[in-house]
């Protein structure tokens, strides 16, 4: 069991920045970065399989926004190395939530550094910058709206509103460190900025060809392939209605169940097989006696 167990883990760790060997969790010793243990951040990103699901269906999202669509098409590697783009999130992700406080930094400097190189036109001729403080806070609601649905449905479907809007006020910090503004900080204007923006959003040629690149997105080894398959699935019917409707993408109601049921399944199966987690590894630095 305890070779399958090492087995499992190390497939999953393929499929994160962990696999990039930049970033040394364990270090520095007591460091408790941007949030630190008490934190809802570290709560809500703390489930690889919600986190995942999370990922996917906040990818679809974002790219409904012909500006954000744009910028990935014409600056991102993604459509040659999809696994690529999602390990470098990955580690942005875990880095900014359960790095130390220099590494966070570094992390943040990094990609603000990158978005001043990220400019261009849309295919309607508008102009796009990545560090457009409103694009910026158009993918930050996308992102971060996804993951806590993700844990919502995976991880505890019981969580208190009020701890909904702590998550969504602690990690409106690396937003707004990434140069977004007017980031919304509760549930409700979450809710209410999604609305406002639905008017802007659109499927086209491109939207469609993120998706189908994600349905055949690359896995480690074949046997990876039915899980990858799964999240997809998953990260579609997480998906707020009205977006999946304009994607195109719908699921028949009696799949629904399956779906969750088998994620599910695979959550419990994780999170009975990592051990090295980013958490995980975050929580021992700060108490290294464990």
């Amino acid at each position: 069991m305890e070779s399958l167990r090492r087995q499992i883990e190390k497939q999953v760790h393929s499929l994160t920045g962990a696999s990039l060997g930049v970033l040394d969790l364990d270090q520095p010793c007591g460091d408790a970065g941007l949030f630190g243990p008490e934190s809802m951040v570290w709560e809500v990103h703390a489930d690889f399989t919600a986190m995942m699901v999370g990922g996917i269906s906040a990818l679809l999202l974002q790219m409904l926004h012909p500006l954000a669509l744009a910028g990935v098409w014409d600056h991102s590697t993604f459509r040659q190395d999809m696994l690529g783009r999602l390990r470098r999130t990955s580690l942005f992700i875990a880095g900014t939530t359960y790095g130390g406080l220099h590494d966070a930094e570094q992390l943040i400097d990094k990609v603000r550094r990158i978005h001043l190189q990220v400019v261009g036109s849309a295919p309607d001729g508008r102009p796009y910058s990545a560090s457009d403080p409103e694009l910026l806070t158009w993918v930050h609601v996308s992102e971060v709206s996804q993951f806590l649905a993700g844990y919502l449905r995976y991880v505890d479907p019981q969580l208190a509103l009020a701890e909904q809007d702590r998550y969504y006020r602690e990690v409106a910090l690396i937003a707004e460190r990434l140069g977004a503004r007017d980031v919304p900080k509760s549930g409700q204007a979450i809710s209410d900025y999604l609305e406002r923006m639905r008017a802007q959003l659109l499927c086209d040629e491109r939207t469609r060809e993120v998706v189908r690149l994600l349905y055949a997105a690359p896995v480690p080894n074949i046997l990876a392939r039915p899980f990858g398959n799964l999240m997809m699935q998953a990260g579609v019917d997480l998906l707020p209605d009205w977006a999946s409707d304009l994607l195109g993408e719908h699921q028949a109601p009696w799949r629904r169940p399956l779906i969750r049921s088998s994620v599910q399944r695979t959550a419990t199966l994780l999170r009975w097989a990592i051990r090295n987690s980013a958490a995980q590894r975050a929580h021992r630095r700060l108490t290294p006696h464990l």
